[in-house]
């Protein structure tokens, strides 16, 4: 009894030292081996979710039942990525017997894809392997960025976990397949980065680059408004008070490049609306295309309403988008998130305002909230606790499985088609 009880006893200790000398070791490396560690470590742990899915996939639109990884992760928009790399953009926007515009390529940025025809003509891959391996570069590329930007918001530890919610988050899956969201997160955490910075010149052609990745451009662009209405206001209350300037109040010289990079943001907005009208003669092609697939003309603010009334009825439906924003608000100001600054609250803010006024909410908006990576941070920061953190992780991993087993997974429903990623 005594023998099994000195080997019970000295069993734990031992798991113990070998965790804590893995643990030293692991603080020992680099922060760009720890970040690219956890990074791949969270691909992997999608990678299994997907071939798991694909196991039990049907019948579908674009390949035979039970497909391998790359074909099931080659769906949805990838498909029409692809077509881009091949084809380029219309320059008569497709209709029907009835003169309504149909779903075409004007809908999707071109970055990402002219990133992947550049890297097709280089190699010789294939257009679905091209925009594979940009999406994961750039995925692994925004993980990197992301943790340089929460270090200047939080020490080592936190920042790391940080990167690891962002990397774990539910629809995070999206960022190992061709879609543009891994390649317009990488910079968007650069020019967040570089606003947190102050270094506003260096943000111009990085801003220009976001805006032509996905449609971020008009709130990154109101987020740059008000930031410089912010600073604008300080640097005259400090002019007021006999020119002493105040900790943090932007000189001259901050305030002239930050008005340049807002005015090339706000110009970056209108970029790719404006390039569409140009190909195809019709000033309105961008916007009829995008609400193809909404099935309505663009009414800002009604979809939420509309969806509200669809999931709570009349009454509570049209309270829903105001209680919605309400709490949204009121998140922005708890002291975790606080903690986050100026100018990642207010990218925030802009951000989900933007979806407000112009989103149809559908399944696809799950996948819309990664640009609110920010908050990340800001739930890290909630808690010190090491089972909060990891019971969050594990939380988000779960809900991967949900994501794609329920949206990325195609099974048609009763009235045809599924519900998009």
């Amino acid at each position: 009894m005594s023998t099994v009880a000195r080997g019970q006893t000295g069993f734990l200790p031992s798991v113990q030292a070998l965790a804590g000398r893995a643990g030293a070791v692991v603080r020992a490396w680099p922060w760009w081996f720890q970040v690219t560690v956890l990074y791949f470590a969270a691909r992997l742990a999608s990678a299994c979710t997907f071939m798991a899915a694909a196991l039990h996939q049907g019948p579908n639109p674009w390949f035979p039942a039970k497909p391998d990884y790359w074909s099931f992760i080659n769906i949805w928009d990838a498909r029409w990525y692809g077509r881009i790399v091949t084809d380029g953009y219309p320059s008569i926007l497709p209709t029907d017997a009835a003169g309504n515009v149909q779903e075409n390529a004007w809908a999707f940025y071109p970055l990402f894809p002219v990133l992947a025809r550049g890297l097709s003509g280089l190699t010789g891959l294939a257009p679905a392997a091209s925009l594979t391996i940009v999406a994961m570069l750039s995925g692994w590329a925004a993980a990197l960025v992301v943790y340089v930007l929460f270090r200047h918001k939080a020490s080592h530890t936190p920042a790391l976990w940080g990167v690891a919610f962002f990397a774990a988050f539910p629809v995070a899956a999206v960022l190992q397949v061709p879609y543009a969201e891994p390649l317009s997160l990488l910079l968007l955490a650069a020019a967040l980065l570089l606003v947190v910075r102050r270094q506003y010149l260096w943000a111009i052609p990085v801003v220009v680059l976001l805006c032509l990745s996905r449609p971020v451009g008009v709130p990154f662009a109101a987020m740059l408004g008000l930031l410089l209405l912010r600073h604008l206001w300080a640097w005259a209350g400090s002019a007021k008070s006999g020119g002493r300037e105040q900790e943090g109040t932007h000189s001259k010289g901050d305030l002239a490049a930050l008005t340049a990079l807002t005015v090339v943001g706000g110009a970056m907005a209108l970029a790719w609306p404006a390039a569409a009208w140009a190909a195809t003669g019709d000033m309105r092609a961008y916007t009829k295309t995008e609400t193809v697939w909404r099935g309505e003309d663009l009414v800002p603010f009604k979809p939420w309403f509309d969806t509200g009334v669809d999931l709570f009825g009349p009454v509570l439906g049209i309270l829903a988008p105001f209680v919605f924003v309400a709490l949204f608000g009121a998140l922005l100001f708890l002291a975790p998130v606080r903690q986050l600054g100026v100018e990642l609250r207010l990218w925030c803010a802009c951000y989900m305002g933007y979806l407000v006024v112009f989103l149809h909410p559908q399944t696809s908006t799950f996948r819309m909230l990664l640009p609110l990576f920010p908050l990340a941070l800001g739930a890290v920061l909630v808690s010190r606790s090491r089972a909060y953190r990891w019971t969050v992780l594990v939380m988000f991993l779960l809900l991967q499985i949900v994501w794609i087993v329920w949206l990325w997974a195609w099974a048609q429903l009763p009235g045809g088609g599924d519900y998009p990623p």
